[in-house]
């Protein structure tokens, strides 16, 4: 087991451990690729949120937030076109009975050959002084060598996704060798297509239900509420209009923990303007969207671009912003320019205009779209893998902290008796209720100060503040800082202000 493996094992023990992340319906053995969100997993969850809404909506004067419903017309996903074209490439390995995606075993193929890059670059970077990366990738003829491989690879790849041409995506797999993890063999079946959305019945009695689905992306909910929150909102182009919300795909391969699920969360926004200058504002919320990611203080060569090979039905551009996973890079937030496919689709079947009045040009026209759209689950996965650190004291002895941007964590404060008795429950209770009305807290006298330490360090906790009987005469307490472990003495007074701008919002924005 690699290095990176055992860490990711850690994180997911560490997450159910800790009270983060539990198996949904657990006492009945679980349910695949279902994760129900613990006590401190659902704070950290929702201070994620907050923070992309705070962003998105509050600092922006021109974008506005909705909720639409799970539920929706059944005719909403006809237009769309998630009835028709929302389907990944299935292939089963007829040994096993173990069903792949395909285009995760040749991406996965791609991603072994890239290794075998890095390892190269990795080699050469031990034995020279002075080592350029960039211009030995352009001139060491192993590495160039894999890089055309690479380049094929796609450029057959992506012809064959174009032309919907499935043979040819089943003759890629067996051309490159690609075997069953399970069974060792290429004994393949044909690649069909699997539509990824679940359906259910919307009705009391079954002759007259009509099916409906479960909606596999909220941003439909708001293209069809385009014009009520134009003309309620009195909103000019541009403008956009940003969701969070459960969505739910019955994917062929849910794995990586919370990273592919079957239900999750999305935080999406839909940035409607002018045609013609959807590009422009495609590159802005690029680069927008990237240096939100970057405030949160995770390591920045952690993150990279990732053109699309083929673009959706219903888009002129579209980039990844990926993160690198302890299972590698994967994508993080799509950002896509979805044209004005969306709001003429809706027009055509619902028989409704969706069209925006142009004051300055004295005309209307369907405003072209750009969308940015990040898993709430990714994220928190993203956040809780880079922060998780095990360190080793001088004592010898470790300890695993999450070093959580104050402004995320679960628990902003922990005020702990020294002893629970001569009256410092009594004190640090009264503490407590100074601080929670404006920030969620934790009171803790169980087990000696030492393991309290080490308990809130593992969840995250920025600030523990020690009760003691120097307390209970000069009104002051031992703060102490997560990061750091440094201890320092503070006035009681002091301490909602030294908190407060400690885990603000504000501190991301800046």
């Amino acid at each position: 087991m690699t290095q990176t493996e055992d860490f990711f094992k850690h994180v997911i023990s560490h997450a159910k451990e800790y009270g983060f992340i539990f198996p949904s319906s657990e006492i009945y053995d679980g349910l695949s690729a279902v994760y129900d969100y613990g006590q401190y997993g659902v704070l950290l969850k929702n201070n994620l949120r907050n923070y992309w809404w705070q962003s998105m909506v509050q600092m922006h004067e021109n974008i506005v937030g909705i909720d639409a419903a799970i539920f929706m017309h059944p005719t909403t996903w006809k237009a769309s076109g998630h009835v028709d074209a929302f389907s990944d490439p299935l292939i089963d390995n007829k040994d096993s009975k173990k069903r792949y995606r395909a285009d995760v075993l040749i991406e996965e193929h791609i991603a072994k050959i890239e290794g075998k890059i890095e390892k190269e670059v990795e080699k050469a970077a031990k034995r020279f002084e002075n080592f350029d990366a960039a211009m030995f990738r352009n001139t060491n003829a192993r590495v160039l060598e894999y890089q055309q491989k690479i380049d094929a690879i796609n450029a057959r790849f992506k012809a064959a996704l174009e032309n919907n041409n499935l043979a040819e995506v089943k003759q890629i797999i067996l051309d490159l060798e690609i075997v069953c993890a399970i069974s060792g063999s290429r004994n393949w079946t044909d690649v069909r297509q699997f539509n990824l959305m679940f359906h259910t019945q919307l009705g009391s009695v079954a002759d007259e239900a009509s099916t409906i689905y479960l909606r596999p992306e909220t941003a439909q909910g708001i293209f069809v509420n385009f014009l009520n929150v134009q003309k309620t909102g009195r909103m000019k182009i541009p403008f956009g209009i940003a969701q969070t919300g459960k969505a739910f795909r019955n994917e062929i391969v849910a794995r990586q923990f919370i990273f592919r699920m079957r239900e999750f969360e999305q935080m999406e926004m839909q940035f409607f303007v002018k045609p013609g200058t959807e590009l422009t504002w495609y590159e802005y919320w690029k680069e927008t969207r990237l240096a939100w990611h970057k405030a949160l203080g995770m390591p920045p060569q952690k993150y990279r671009y990732h053109d699309h090979i083929k673009l959706a039905h219903y888009a002129n551009a579209a980039c990844d912003i990926e993160f690198e996973f302890p299972f590698g890079f994967k994508e993080l937030e799509g950002i896509h320019s979805r044209t004005d496919f969306d709001l003429k689709a809706h027009e055509q079947y619902s028989g409704k205009k969706l069209q925006y009045f142009d004051p300055e040009l004295n005309e209307s026209y369907v405003p072209y779209v750009v969308e940015t759209s990040v898993g709430l689950d990714r994220m928190f996965l993203a956040t809780l893998s880079t922060a998780l650190q095990t360190e080793t004291l001088d004592d010898g002895t470790t300890r695993d902290v999450l070093k959580l941007h104050p402004a995320l964590a679960p628990v902003k404060a922990a005020i702990m008796p020294l002893v629970k008795k001569d009256g410092l429950p009594d004190k640090a209770r009264e503490i407590m209720r100074t601080l929670q009305f404006d920030h969620y807290c934790q009171y803790d006298e169980k087990d000696s100060i030492g393991k309290r330490y080490r308990r809130q360090d593992a969840i995250g906790t920025p600030f523990c503040i020690t009760v003691d009987h120097q307390t209970l005469t000069d009104n002051t307490v031992t703060i102490r800082h997560r990061d750091s472990m440094q201890q320092q003495r503070i006035a009681i007074a002091k301490l909602p202000q030294t908190v407060m701008e400690a885990v603000s919002f504000k501190k991301l924005f800046v």
